[in-house]
């Protein structure tokens, strides 16, 4: 399918009543015009943009990730049926979307669960206060679910044993080298990530000039030669999902999490190896800043019964209760363990 949809001369009504609403037929005398496929969906609830998405970007520079001044997320992706551009934004209690490329249909089909439809925040039962009070107050967050597994797993092992500011200059390099220009009106200024065979395909000494040691490139390169089977797990519960990732050399269990909090939305994939993140967690929750895995897990234990330690982690790091600094600061994810 090529990357411009030809018009239709009637609307396509989608799952759930939404349409999908084609480009007008242009006049012969003016030029075509870069519009793309459309969608509504009325919100059954409140949804804060920057916060749903959030995680998705891998750094300011991002080059699948952009915010515009008129609140529109914009994302580039690979879909199932090919390269997608997906630009959202929410006005009035309605989430507006409009796609362009081949995965155009994909992204508008999967908006409702991007936007987390299929979580469940009334799951989560507080036993802490300062959760009580953070959920309150941001009653918009949601957990995403791209239904894309690669696109969650090759940043994330990108981002092990390094800073985000390596892992996040890493991706960018790559992306925008390997990667192919983005369909719709932002080609120049947004790439998609590339395909399996062409992760396959990048020389080493790519690899190591954007910095990426022999160990994390080796990993992606084993991920994207079974990448029809990883992507599959998305149709997988997160725990079975993790256990087909963890398959793959120097795929371990702080990768897997990372993962599928992003493409499966999984409520209940805490980060265990992070450098930082027990010390933030054992603070917000216990004023232990030297909180190391084992307590942090403690401290998390009242939310595993109802499959909720990702979300409560998620609260812990938007009330902005944090250990002073001792040294200069790193975000959450900076450092991973496998």
């Amino acid at each position: 399918m090529a990357g411009r949809f030809a018009p239709r001369p009637t609307r396509t009504t989608m799952r759930g009543g939404d349409v999908v609403v084609p480009p007008a037929v242009p006049s012969p005398a003016s030029p075509r015009p870069v519009a793309g496929l459309r969608r509504s969906w009325a919100l059954p609830w409140p949804l804060d943009l920057g916060l749903v998405l959030g995680p998705l970007r891998r750094g300011p520079a991002d080059p699948t990730f952009r915010t515009t001044p008129d609140g529109s997320v914009w994302r580039a992706s690979r879909t199932p049926v090919g390269p997608g551009t997906l630009r959202v934004w929410v006005r009035g209690g309605v989430a507006e979307a409009e796609a362009w490329g081949p995965g155009a249909e994909w992204l508008l089909e999967k908006l409702p669960e991007m936007l987390g439809a299929l979580d469940d925040p009334d799951a989560f039962e507080p036993r802490h206060r300062l959760l009580a009070m953070v959920r309150h107050r941001r009653p918009g967050l949601r957990l995403t679910r791209t239904g894309l597994v690669l696109e969650s797993l090759i940043p994330s092992v990108l981002e092990q044993k390094v800073t985000t500011d390596e892992a996040y200059r890493a991706w960018r390099l790559l992306v925008r080298k390997f990667g192919e220009v983005a369909p719709g009106p932002v080609a120049g200024r947004m790439w998609v990530m590339p395909e399996p065979r062409t992760w396959a395909l990048i020389p080493s000494w790519e690899w190591h000039r954007a910095g990426v040691d022999d160990k994390r490139a080796s990993a992606i390169l084993r991920a994207v030669r079974v990448a029809a089977r990883l992507e599959q797990g998305v149709g997988m519960a997160p725990a079975e999902a993790r256990a087909r990732l963890e398959v793959v050399p120097g795929v371990g269990v702080w990768t897997s999490a990372e993962t599928v909090q992003r493409s499966h939305g999984a409520a209940d994939a805490v980060t265990v190896g992070d450098l930082h993140l027990p010390g933030i967690v054992g603070f917000a929750l216990a004023g232990d800043r030297g909180a190391d895995d084992a307590v942090m897990l403690s401290l998390l234990e009242p939310y595993a019964g109802q499959g909720q330690r990702h979300r409560a982690v998620r609260l812990v790091l938007l009330s902005g209760r944090v250990p002073g600094r001792r040294a200069p600061r790193m975000r959450r994810g900076d450092i991973g363990r496998l």
